[in-house]
């Protein structure tokens, strides 16, 4: 795997940026750092550095803070377990199925159910 193009790890203070406070959200404040329009690769881990998912995306931050707003994510239930999310940005298509299915199976996401090819 490449080096990811970038990491943001959950945080707990509360940032003031200018005289605007920006509020943790499930403990992350850096969404804004996410590329917005780039798709890519992105790295769930905890605390423990465990991989716990691996997701892909044509527009990488959406997807991201889907699955900490969306009731149908497959981390729904362990959202408050991530702790770091590593990003990648790759744009073609292929190259992100091909990077996905890879990490989830070399580094044995634990909370991925599809295109898993190892035993539980």
């Amino acid at each position: 795997m490449p080096k990811p193009d970038l990491v943001i790890r959950q945080r707990e203070q509360v940032l003031k940026q200018g005289e605007v406070e920006i509020t943790p959200y499930f403990g992350f404040i850096d969404f804004h750092k996410i590329t917005r329009d780039n798709g890519g690769v992105f790295f769930f881990y905890n605390e423990k550095n465990e991989l716990l998912f691996v997701g892909k995306a044509r527009k990488i931050r959406q997807r991201i803070k889907k699955h900490f707003e969306d009731n149908v994510s497959p981390v729904k239930d362990h959202r408050n377990e991530i702790h770091k999310i590593e990003i990648y940005e790759i744009e073609d298509a292929v190259e992100r199925e091909i990077y996905e299915t890879y990490a989830i199976n070399e580094f044995k996401a634990k909370y991925n159910v599809d295109k898993v090819f190892f035993e539980r």
